[in-house]
């Protein structure tokens, strides 16, 4: 059975008004009894009509309130994390995300921009401060608030809500190499293009060199952050005849793969390895004991990036650049608070 949808001409037949009174009732503009308002949204009600929201703004006749987000993917929590943020502050206010998935490729970043830049958004929050140089074009003619989250920017195209991941790399190489390790490696994933994981891991190893220490092995997976990987890309490092003592993950799900090899080889950790991971992911709650990582609030910052557009939005003054932190948190994986 095919499905029809409900036109506007059709509420306008079963009120019995005339499209035009029907759609000025829809759009709030005034012009008609409180009755005859009833009786249109009686019809709404009952035949299920939905409004072409697009279609009125097209029209130029309300504001826009679709805000386009891009994140690289669902399938990495942490940006889920960040999205649920967002998507609650925009909500609250009566606006409705848009979503798109940009794989951390830049050419479908660029098509999903000019995309969504078609439908008129009230504004947009990108994931990542890499962009084509057609990208950046399309977004500093956009007209529109342009909030780029994740990396921090200190020159971003518009604003900027993120982390700085250099720093946060090299606080956990500068706490590793305090504890006593010298020889240290890293196990986490590749990307085609500048990402935030890079970052971290550069700022890791400039801290132990700054130390005198060595980062033995930069193990990088063709694979998503993720618990096998995690686990595969332990057994590599420490199968590779490198020297090592500890390892820093790129996230708190890898570390938690590599502490699952460990346990499956009779490794004691930190006695035989010292672990760390990145995030302070959800996992790290139901451990029997506290994973060395460093802590970001994902949701605050999703959070803080709607404010700051919405803020835009109103011609309310705010900082181009706002950095949501981050702070280490010592545990039981690095020998801090004994051993496992």
């Amino acid at each position: 059975m095919k499905n029809n949808k409900v036109s506007l001409a059709e509420v306008a037949k079963a009120a019995g008004v005339s499209k035009m009174t029907a759609s000025r009732v829809l759009r709030d503009e005034g012009g008609f009894s409180e009755s005859t308002r009833d009786k249109v949204m009686a019809q709404v009600e009952r035949l299920g009509y939905l409004p072409n929201r697009l279609a009125t703004v097209f029209a130029g006749d309300k504001k826009s309130t679709f805000v386009g987000v891009s994140i690289p993917d669902l399938g990495n929590e942490v940006f889920g994390m960040v999205l649920e943020g967002i998507d609650r502050k925009l909500g609250a206010f009566s606006h409705q995300s848009v979503l798109g998935l940009t794989q951390h490729a830049l050419d479908q970043e660029e098509s999903w921009i000019e995309t969504v830049l078609s439908w008129q958004p009230a504004g947009l929050i990108l994931t990542g401060r890499s962009h084509t140089p057609k990208s950046l074009v399309m977004l500093k003619g956009a007209g529109v608030p342009v909030v780029e989250i994740w990396d921090l920017n200190s020159s971003p195209i518009d604003l900027c809500v993120g982390v700085n991941h250099f720093d946060s790399g090299y606080d956990m190489g500068r706490y590793l190499t305090g504890l006593g390790y010298r020889k240290l490696g890293y196990v986490g994933t590749s990307h085609d293009t500048a990402n935030a994981a890079t970052a971290r891991m550069n700022g890791f190893t400039k801290a132990v060199q700054d130390a005198d220490g060595q980062v033995t092995r930069h193990l990088c997976l063709h694979d998503v952050p993720g618990f096998y990987p995690g686990y595969y890309g332990t057994e590599q490092l420490l199968s590779s005849g490198a020297e090592i003592e500890a390892i820093f993950y790129q996230n708190d799900n890898m570390a938690v793969g590599g502490i699952h090899y460990c346990a499956a080889r009779n490794l004691s950790v930190p006695g035989d390895i010292a672990i760390a991971g990145w995030g302070d992911l959800p996992i790290l709650s139901i451990l029997p004991y506290r994973v060395t990582t460093v802590h970001v609030s994902h949701l605050k910052l999703g959070q803080v990036a709607a404010e700051v557009l919405l803020a835009s939005l109103d011609g309310t003054p705010t900082q181009d650049v706002h950095d949501i932190g981050f702070r280490l948190v010592p545990g039981a994986t690095t020998g801090q608070v004994g051993r496992i």
